[in-house]
């Protein structure tokens, strides 16, 4: 590894060239739509999960399977079928993330107090009422740490997408400095990386925090 003092000066003159911003905005688009994907398919499969016992062994042995299984290995197969564009990136990122996301969300709806619900039907609640006002606030802690997990995830799952899939990206940076033995730049880019992951992931625990009381009601 370079010095980090020759890291950080690399960094700063990196961070304004066309191509790291080019770059950028490519993997942000792969990132935000991967998260995106995972998070309305996966909050509302958990929720459901937590409410059917039926849909819950149905589908919770599938959902173990994928998120221990080594899900790189699956990449091959997501190329044979959708091809090397972003799609193919953007159905990686959202496959890295979206298990979690369900396994907590169907964590919070097992812990809700039953009487909230109990109570919600007294009051003439309709199963739509019941999931948006009901379910989803009350598993609200669970489902954003969930987000939270998943969101790291999905960093993981855009880089490893745009490095093996289609090389555009930080995928491509990462390509370029690492065959050139450009080490600096590697690691400025790296850097970078791991900031935004760490920002985001510190964002979303100080949202957990705030919604924290949610849990003591439930």
């Amino acid at each position: 590894m370079p010095p980090l003092s020759e890291v950080v000066v690399t960094l700063l003159g990196l961070v304004t060239t066309p191509s790291f911003l080019d770059a950028l905005a490519t993997t942000a688009y792969a990132f935000w739509a991967g998260v995106i994907v995972a998070v309305v398919i996966g909050i509302p499969v958990g929720i459901l999960m937590g409410r059917s016992r039926l849909l819950d062994e149905l589908l919770l042995p599938w959902v173990n399977i994928f998120l221990s299984a080594p899900l790189t290995a699956l990449v091959p197969v997501l190329m044979v079928l959708f091809g090397f564009g972003m799609r193919t990136i953007i159905i990686t990122t959202t496959l890295f993330a979206i298990w979690i996301i369900i396994l907590n969300a169907r964590a919070g709806v097992k812990n809700i107090n039953r009487s909230l619900v109990e109570m919600s039907r007294s009051f003439g609640a309709t199963p739509l009422d019941a999931f948006f006002k009901i379910y989803v606030w009350a598993a609200l802690p669970e489902i954003l740490g969930g987000v939270r997990i998943g969101v790291i995830r999905a960093v993981k799952g855009v880089i490893i997408g745009q490095l093996l899939i289609s090389i555009v990206g930080f995928g491509a940076l990462f390509e370029l400095y690492a065959s050139n033995f450009l080490m600096a730049e590697f690691w400025a880019v790296l850097i970078v990386l791991f900031a935004l992951a760490f920002t985001l992931s510190e964002f979303l625990a100080y949202l957990e925090r705030k919604i924290a009381y949610y849990a003591a009601s439930r």
